[in-house]
């Protein structure tokens, strides 16, 4: 019996069968090698343990990025979108006892550019060039030094910056900066002193006074885009505090004077160099400090040496015959001679040990008065000779020689005073008559404080006191009495008036005093010599003589215009700088202006030196 459902069944499947490829019908998939045999379980182990050594690693390095190394990782991605700007601190002014500027900072900003970034035309980079007055091949090899940054131009003028930027070039970028003006120029340098770009102190008070000058810098975080642009701040700023003002106790209408005029003399002497020191007698205060040669503090290009050194404070020399007065007041003091004392000099000359010491002009009996009248070298060694040479070495000390003075300026000299017990005869001889040590004009200035100030050496200041008003008189360290200061003064007086070496000190309105001095050059171990001898030529005095106000040393090196003598070369300057200073500080005049009017040019004693 046949079942109807079966053959159905049956039929469905040759229909199937049917419709499957002849290929395939024929394929038996178990007598299939491949399918057959067995992956080795060593290789699916090996497998397995890569995939998960893998995984070790991924989930290793994560755990080291997101745990251990978060700080470093998150420092360098801030790195790349955080930066702290610097806010520039405005460096301290520089102000002259009135208040006048003499140095201060003012903006100027400064281009620079990411060369990588730079997209310009041949065009562009010309005008842009141009601007920055440098030619285009300069401005091309500036940008192939580093792909990453560059300075185009340092504080430069704020126009030239704006054009530039309206130029729209990418990777063209401004920084506000601040750059140094000195209104004095000349005048001031070797007071004032320089800057470099970086606003650090090279020179002068820019230098001595730097820590104060300069200021703390602000700080601004931000985030940047690629380009360099601020997206945003972040963080809290810190406000730049601007550097502190230094007031100096220099005048500068005196300082400007005291150049114009010192510059004068150096170029009608035909000199090399000169200088000038203006002191407060009553407070020790420099009013004026000059020199020439000077420089431009905005514009050192092809700056020498020679110019650059500040000659008042940093150059010594033998300072001759004005020392003479200080053995005087030396003898004065301890009752050796008094003012009316003859001394002999006749016939000229002295000799000492085998060497001879000679005045310029042969005098007979001269008072002690007459001695430093007249500058007798033979007058002032015969009164020296009576001293031990320890007496000498501690009047030299105690005004100052062979130290460095305490004075807040870079570069400051102490020149040379050998021990005393080192002196041979004609050592202490020539020493009273300044020759065998040395010292700078500023040293020389200072020491006559003790004249000036009724015997007493003052402390000496570049900076304006700002605890006591004006040329209040201060208290100094007792060298001489007071009697034997006035008797010394008035010794100056005789000095530079009729007969003196000095009588074109003189100044309308005023009396005054002090001494010349002339002195060989030195070179290496000895004295120039040949056909042209070098000279030193020197002023040093003070007025109003009786109740001296200002001391004023002057320095004339190597006049070549036939004249040498301090009391031709150096007492003209003397005497117009202490009219100005005078007037200016309103010191009413003490004798009658008629008769010096009517007063003949008095003709100088050529002093010994």
């Amino acid at each position: 019996m046949k079942l109807p459902g079966r053959r159905a069944g049956a039929s469905a499947g040759k229909d199937a069968a049917s419709r499957v490829p002849p290929s395939v019908r024929g394929l038996n998939y178990s007598n299939s090698p491949l399918l057959v045999s067995r992956t080795p379980v060593g290789r699916s182990k090996l497998l397995v343990a890569l995939v998960g050594l893998g995984f070790c690693v991924l989930l290793g390095r994560a755990a080291y990025v997101q745990v251990i190394g978060a700080s470093f990782y998150l420092k360098q991605g801030e790195i790349r979108y955080a930066h702290t700007l610097t806010l520039p601190a405005s460096r301290g002014r520089i102000l002259d006892r009135n208040g006048q500027l003499m140095a201060s900072s003012v903006p100027a900003p400064s281009l620079w550019v990411i060369p990588k970034d730079f997209d310009a035309s041949p065009a562009s980079r010309r005008e842009l060039a141009t601007l920055l007055g440098m030619k285009a091949q300069a401005l091309e090899n500036r940008l192939d030094d580093s792909p990453n940054f560059i300075w185009l131009g340092r504080q430069v003028d704020d126009h030239v910056a704006k054009d530039a930027l309206a130029l729209g070039l990418p990777g063209l970028h401004r920084l506000g900066e601040f750059r140094r003006k000195y209104p004095e120029g000349e005048a001031a340098a070797h007071v004032v002193g320089f800057t470099d770009v970086e606003s650090r102190g090279q020179e002068g008070i820019e230098l001595a006074f730097q820590r104060d000058l300069v200021g703390r810098n602000g700080t601004r975080h931000v985030i940047k885009d690629r380009l360099g642009r601020v997206i945003e701040d972040i963080g809290d700023s810190m406000a730049p505090v601007d550097g502190r003002d230094i007031q100096l106790s220099i005048d500068s209408k005196l300082q400007f004077f005291a150049y114009r005029r010192l510059r004068e003399a150096v170029s009608e002497n035909k000199a090399r160099a000169g200088s000038v020191v203006v002191l407060d007698a009553q407070s020790g205060e420099v009013l004026a400090l000059a020199n020439y040669p000077s420089y431009a503090p905005s514009d050192r290009r092809n700056l020498t040496g020679e110019q650059l050194r500040n000659r008042a404070l940093t150059d010594t020399f033998e300072p001759g015959s004005t020392m003479k007065p200080f053995i005087i007041g030396l003898a004065l003091e301890t009752g050796r001679v008094t003012p009316e004392t003859i001394i002999q000099t006749a016939p000229g000359r002295i000799t000492i040990t085998g060497s001879t010491i000679s005045d310029a002009h042969p005098h007979d009996a001269l008072t002690v008065n007459e001695v430093i009248q007249k500058s007798s070298n033979v007058g002032t060694v015969k009164i020296a000779m009576q001293m031990q040479p320890r007496e000498m070495w501690e009047l030299y000390t105690a005004i100052g020689l062979g130290q460095k003075p305490q004075i807040e300026f870079p570069g400051v000299v102490g020149g040379r005073l050998r021990p005393y017990k080192t002196w041979r005869p004609i050592e202490q001889a020539t020493m009273s008559y300044g020759y065998g040590l040395s010292a700078s004009l500023f040293q020389l200035a200072h020491a006559y404080t003790v004249f000036a100030h009724d015997g007493e050496l003052i402390p000496v200041t570049l900076l304006k006191p700002a605890d006591r008003p004006d040329h209040t008189r201060v208290a100094g360290m007792r060298v001489l009495s007071p009697q034997t200061a006035q008797a010394v003064r008035h010794m100056l007086q005789l000095a530079a008036g009729p007969g003196g070496t000095g009588p074109k000190a003189q100044t309308i309105g005023y009396s005054v005093g002090g001494k010349s001095g002339t002195a060989y050059k030195q070179e290496g171990k000895g004295y120039a010599s040949g056909s042209v001898k070098k000279y030193r030529s020197w002023f040093v005095g003070m007025a109003p003589i009786n109740d001296p106000r200002i001391i004023v040393a002057v320095m004339v090196d190597e006049p070549t215009a036939g004249k040498y003598y301090g009391g031709e070369v150096a007492a003209p300057v003397f005497s117009e700088v202490v009219q100005q200073t005078l007037r200016v500080l309103n010191v009413s005049p003490d004798i009658e202006v008629r008769a010096q009017i009517q007063a003949q040019p008095l003709a100088a004693v050529e002093e010994s030196f």
